[in-house]
């Protein structure tokens, strides 16, 4: 039987990348670099499904130019903000995403934000690596415990549960905004707050895990900073259009906020360079699921998803059709 034709814009994990040699007529650039919009377009020609990942975006005119032979594109993430919905959902392409994959991972990396972020551990890194470590003072390097502290979580899905138990056990309390209050045995002492502006208000620590919308595109800005407790720390693994980068710079360099735990930027792989200069500033180039275990079941889910739809079959995670 002939094999199904997939587009891959990247390269993945070895087992993942096994298994589309196995199963699939692969079309990629040679060169491993990723295509162009154009070129995407002129490798979809033809093709089944397309394997994606979040730095391929795929507007309206993208869906109205695309192969009629198209008939499912995966993501290899969990959100999909890079993907006009309502477009593909017009051209009836199914769209697969991994949104149970990168839980666990990317709520470690949440906890290693949150930690690296309170306890300075960038400045510590620079003194040991510098040299200039000398006989420890008393008042250097004074960071804040989590022991006791109000965690803010906006967004309380997978991630945001997955976050609150770990910052359980680190003896936080834990506060959340979501626009669906989670029944009493998922919440356990979890405080709601069905303002996420109510919930700025007692966050000593916000972690953010809802999806970048409309609503909440450039929600901590320069008025909802003001909001929170002074010296708060914000941690974000989420998109970074949730921040108006030179509103939160502004707060970091005047203490207003003591310190931000980073992983996700607006406009990623280049990043607001007043990060980079700031001393109190834990930066992460976007690894919430780099793991082998994530990045190897993110890939195989999102095959599972174009698999699925090319045989017939229940897909295990599609985005519901958005259409008007």
């Amino acid at each position: 039987m002939k094999k199904p034709i997939l587009v891959v814009t990247t390269r993945f994990v070895k087992p993942v990348e096994t298994r589309i040699d196995n199963e699939f007529e692969v079309r990629r650039k040679a060169d491993g670099t990723p295509f162009q919009h154009d070129e995407l377009l002129a490798a979809a020609e033809g093709a089944d499904a397309l394997f994606v990942t979040p730095f391929d975006r795929l507007d309206a005119e993208f869906f109205e130019r695309v192969s009629p032979s198209v008939k499912v594109i995966s993501t290899y993430s969990v959100g999909v903000d890079h993907i006009d919905l309502q477009a593909a959902a017009q051209r009836h392409i199914a769209i697969g995403y991994t949104p149970t994959a990168v839980t666990d991972a990317t709520a470690d990396v949440a906890m290693l934000l949150l930690l690296g972020a309170s306890r300075r551990a960038f400045e510590a890194q620079e003194l040991v690596r510098s040299g200039e470590w000398t006989v420890p003072r008393s008042g250097a390097l004074l960071g804040w415990q989590l022991t006791g502290k109000i965690l803010g979580i906006l967004g309380m899905g997978r991630i945001g549960q997955a976050v609150a138990k770990r910052a359980r056990a680190f003896g936080m309390k834990i506060h959340y905004s979501d626009p669906h209050q989670l029944p009493e045995e998922k919440a356990g002492d979890a405080v709601f707050h069905a303002d996420p502006l109510e919930l700025l208000g007692v966050s000593q620590f916000l972690s953010l895990h809802a999806p970048e919308t409309e609503k909440t595109h450039h929600f901590l800005n320069a008025k909802t900073i003001a909001l929170l407790p002074p010296g708060a720390i914000v941690i974000n693994t989420a998109r970074g259009g949730f921040i108006v980068d030179d509103d939160l710079i502004a707060a970091l360099k005047s203490g207003r906020v003591a310190a931000a735990g980073l992983d996700v930027f607006e406009g990623e792989p280049k990043l607001n360079p007043g990060y980079a200069e700031l001393k109190n500033t834990f930066l992460l180039p976007h690894i919430g699921s780099a793991t082998v275990e994530s990045r190897t079941q993110m890939g195989m889910v999102a095959l599972d998803n174009i698999k699925a739809v090319l045989t017939g079959k229940p897909a295990p995670s599609l985005v519901a059709a958005q259409t008007e």
